[in-house]
């Protein structure tokens, strides 16, 4: 009896300690589960049987080249896309969303890459657009509306006026916007599709600050990024994926960036070393004491006495924190500015003073802008037209469209820039953000300009086709072409410039030769730390 005594309680012990460690290896219930997801647009196979599951409270990177599916993969989740096949298990339960209100019921906010917003709406009124605020009828309240607004902002360290137009806002603080309207719904799952495309180092900061917040309450975040040192910073796992397939999911700890890329795109990126041997020519461009008056505004000049020069063949950056005159700067040049700019602009040698950008084109100059979606792009057009929307006097017989050569030219410019598309008739709004963006850089090439001005090009774009953009970039000046381009990115300006200009509140505080780049000087000057510029 004793032995036997002795021995039922060991049996339940065993037994009880097997049940439980069986029960501890048992994974919990995913918050999302994503089963063969495919997607066909006309022939492009967008997302083929992609699985993978995002687990509750984590950030969970999804990383890939421009064209991976992403953002396609994203727009299912959220709503926007509602034809597709495979299945979405949300909390256990396999859910079929017909619209992006059925997916914010569920739990699903999304922030996009590309914009969403209202422009000639206020900031408030965009925030809570769809789910506005009444006063119990018919009225709207603005006053709770725009309280609930600052406070959102509040949370990003943001001090917008809610009752401002977005219009009247950059594309880092219309980024922010997206940001808060996120926030308002208040989600269990918070999709980031390239949050900080725009945003400056500081607000980079702000919303990382943000982030850990929403993680602590338990959020779960869908982080899309091409920037290794954001994806490694809060992300637990990392999904990569390339041409329309998942390659894998991993914990971070088990990656490392080179993997990753090298895991994105199939193939090494090398390193190149670019500007090696250039060889500039005579001046193309000369700026004498530009400024830019800024009626209304305390600081009365969005650029004060600014001068620069620019060879043939050379690559000149501007580098410089949100609101230090960057964009203004080639918009001056550009003829794109609602304020007429004061100072003197030599362009080969001749005095000009462009009032219209199409005036500044027959000069023989061109600008890809910062804002592809409302100034790049003509989004109700197709790729063909997006293309050779500029260059059609060019393409013409007997005063009619030849659409044989339109066809070719555009076909070589999709091979030149390696675009990623159906064909020229696709819709530009099919693409990915990354292959848009070389629609655009193709349009102005066909131009054949002497002076490109790029305002952050990359922007969006992953680490393969920024690679690809470099060296189209270094064989455009080595052709003879004068670039002036801007970035957020200083390493993107290091790796691609001759010299560095830096500008802070819209002066120059410093210019760089290659052999005296540095991040921290570059920064010091760009804080209007230094008075004097490296000469």
């Amino acid at each position: 009896m004793t032995t036997r005594n002795t021995l039922v309680p060991s049996v339940l012990w065993w037994f009880n300690q097997s049940f439980l460690l069986e029960y501890v290896k048992m994974p919990s219930t995913p918050l999302i589960e994503i089963k063969h997801i495919s997607k066909n647009f006309g022939g492009v196979q967008a997302l083929r049987d992609v699985s993978f599951r995002v687990e509750r409270g984590e950030m969970h990177a999804l990383v890939g080249e421009n064209g991976a599916g992403k953002s396609t993969l994203m727009k299912i989740l959220s709503g926007v896309q509602t034809d597709y096949e495979g299945a979405l298990i949300i909390n256990g339960t396999p859910v079929k969303f017909n619209g992006t209100r059925d997916a914010e019921a569920a739990g699903i906010s999304i922030i996009h890459q590309e914009l969403n917003l209202v422009e000639n709406l206020t900031v408030a009124a965009n925030i809570f657009l769809g789910r506005e605020k009444t006063n119990g009828g018919w009225f709207l309240d603005d006053r709770a509306m725009e309280r609930e607004s600052a406070e959102l902002l509040g949370q990003l360290d943001c001090d917008i006026n809610p009752r401002q137009r977005v219009s009247e806002l950059r594309v880092g603080d219309q980024q922010l916007i997206e940001i808060a309207k996120a926030l308002s719904l208040d989600a269990e799952l918070i999709i980031m599709d390239e949050p900080t495309s725009a945003l400056t180092e500081s607000e980079v900061e702000r919303l990382f600050r943000v982030i850990d917040q929403l993680l602590a309450r338990g959020k779960t975040i869908i982080y899309i990024s091409h920037k290794m040192e954001e994806i490694f910073r809060r992300s637990e796992r990392i999904t990569i994926m390339r041409d329309g397939t998942h390659v894998t999911t991993k914990r971070c700890a088990e990656l490392s960036p080179k993997e990753v890329t090298h895991l994105m795109v199939g193939r090494e990126i090398e390193s190149t070393a670019l500007g090696k041997n250039r060889q500039p020519g005579e001046t193309l461009l000369k700026v004498e004491n530009l400024s830019l008056p800024w009626p209304g505004h305390v600081r009365q000049w969005r650029l004060k006495d600014v001068n620069l020069e620019l060879k043939r063949g050379e690559v000149v950056g501007v580098a410089g924190l949100m609101g230090a005159g960057r964009t203004e700067l080639l918009e001056c040049l550009f003829g794109a500015t609602d304020v007429a700019p004061q100072g003197r602009i030599v362009l080969e040698g001749n005095d000009v003073s462009f009032k219209h950008p199409a005036e500044a084109m027959a000069a023989g100059i061109g600008l890809v802008t910062e804002d592809r979606k409302r100034l790049g792009l003509f989004s109700h057009m197709n790729i063909r037209e997006n293309i050779t929307l500029c260059t059609l006097s060019s393409l013409t017989a007997s005063g009619l469209i030849s659409s044989r050569q339109e066809r070719e030219a555009t076909g070589a410019s999709i091979r030149k820039l390696g675009v990623k598309a159906a064909g020229p008739e696709a819709p530009i709004l099919s693409l990915s953000g990354g292959n848009q963006q070389k629609c655009v850089i193709a349009r102005w090439l066909r131009t054949e300009p002497r002076l490109l001005l790029l305002d952050d090009p990359t922007r969006g774009v992953d680490v393969g086709a920024k690679a690809e953009i470099y060296q189209i970039i270094d064989e455009l000046c080595r052709e003879g072409m004068g670039l002036l381009m801007t970035s957020s990115e200083l390493p993107e300006l290091m790796i691609v410039c001759d010299r560095i200009l830096v500008l802070c509140e819209g002066r120059l505080t410093g210019e760089f030769t290659r052999d005296q780049f540095s991040e921290a000087a570059i920064m010091e000057a760009a804080t209007g730390s230094v008075t004097t510029a490296a000469m």
